[in-house]
């Protein structure tokens, strides 16, 4: 396979759809990166020097690769005039306006909404974040700030030692509403003529992740207690510890998987057992079934036991590492691992969107770009520039 693209022979979505990306660590990009993926010609603007998130340290070395496939790298100085100007040229040549710059940044500049679209009244420009128009808004956030103010950290650790979630689930969640108000400020902009600003916001992305808590309380009068201390609703349904120290999660969430599971572990006293006999009873001594499971699972091997809860229809999953995935079999099989050629000329593995549209994935079109790659030819194409 080329490892500079994947072949994408059907035409893409958003196909002739301009978005110019003022963006960077992980919201603004992911909402770039979406559209660009869907077809869009997504131009990104870095200061010079580039984007500080190329390079980033530690848990952020991922971020600019993982997020900025398929876009064009154009450099200005916005902080000076002609860097505007031709910013603001560029912003009329387009049809999307992305940023998630800190609250009043963009206005500094003369390159937020209100300016903009007082000359083009067909921009569409969607702004990342923290907050939504309230209390908040000009409190600066980020991922681990709203999941502790949005119920998530709470529901995450254990009673009395909140945990974030391992992962930016607001920062790409957040990006992932960015890009849904565009797809829908497109389609009305196709009846009114007239763009719009979109806004999204990690705060509300996280309480909108919390909802089915906030409404589980509404509906009890019981407030929801974190996950590690939950009443579970079904009685296997948990992590175990097997053979050689290895674990695998089992569920089994009714009475016929129940069975089938004592089938597989060959424990007929279990499913004999009238104490066990339904999920409620099973539910009421979970914790001395757990215990009893325990000591048998610590007999079974998980790479035996695998295959035959698999086969016997059993929801398991082995506790797996992220860079255990770059191997996973059903990544690789089914595309959605693929080969990128990053801005060093290394290649790299990526994730693709978890979509599929007409069968296909949609891909790597080119290389991660170089800082300031395609200057040049965009202003040329877009503004005419020699």
């Amino acid at each position: 396979m080329n490892p500079r693209s994947v072949d994408t022979p059907r035409a893409l979505p958003l196909e002739g759809v301009r978005v110019l990306e003022f963006t960077h660590m992980v919201m603004g990009p992911t909402c770039g990166m979406i559209l660009a993926d869907l077809g869009a010609e997504v131009i990104k603007i870095e200061p010079p020097g580039g984007d500080k998130t190329r390079k980033l340290p530690g848990l952020g070395i991922g971020f600019f690769r993982s997020f900025n496939r398929n876009k064009k790298s154009v450099v200005l100085d916005i902080t000076t005039e002609e860097g505007r100007a031709t910013a603001t040229e560029l912003a009329g040549a387009c049809d999307v306006v992305l940023e998630n710059f800190r609250p009043g940044l963009m206005a500094s500049f003369g390159l937020d909404y209100a300016s903009l679209s007082a000359r083009f009244p067909k921009l569409i420009y969607v702004s990342h974040k923290g907050f939504l128009p309230g209390p908040y808004e000009n409190r600066l956030a980020l991922d681990e700030v709203v999941q502790m103010m949005g119920g998530l950290s709470y529901m995450t650790g254990p009673k009395g030692r909140p945990l974030r979630a391992g992962t930016s689930v607001n920062d790409i969640m957040g990006g992932m509403f960015g890009a849904i108000g565009v797809l829908a400020a497109l389609r009305e902009r196709e009846r009114t003529g007239r763009g719009q600003e979109v806004q999204s916001a990690l705060f509300e992305n996280c309480v909108f992740l919390s909802a089915q808590h906030m409404q589980q309380y509404s509906m009890t009068g019981e407030p929801p207690p974190p996950m590690p201390s939950r009443v579970s609703a079904w009685s296997v349904y948990d992590v175990f510890t097997l053979a050689g120290g290895e674990q695998l999660f089992i569920g089994a969430v009714s009475d016929k998987q129940f069975l089938t599971l004592c089938r597989v572990l060959e424990r007929p006293d279990l499913a004999e057992d009238p104490t066990l006999a339904n999920n409620a009873l099973r539910v009421a001594v979970r914790p001395a079934l757990l215990q009893r499971l325990g000591d048998i699972l610590q007999q079974h091997r998980v790479n035996e036991l695998a295959p035959k809860l698999e086969a016997a229809g059993i929801p398991y999953a082995p506790i797996m590492r992220p860079e255990q995935l770059l191997d996973d079999p059903h990544l690789r099989a089914s595309g959605g691992l693929v080969p990128m050629t990053t801005d060093d000329g290394g290649t790299t593995d990526v994730v693709l969107l978890p979509l599929t549209m007409g069968g296909q994935r949609p891909g790597v079109r080119s290389p991660l770009p170089a800082v300031g790659e395609h200057t040049e030819a965009v202003l040329s194409e877009w503004l005419g520039r020699p």
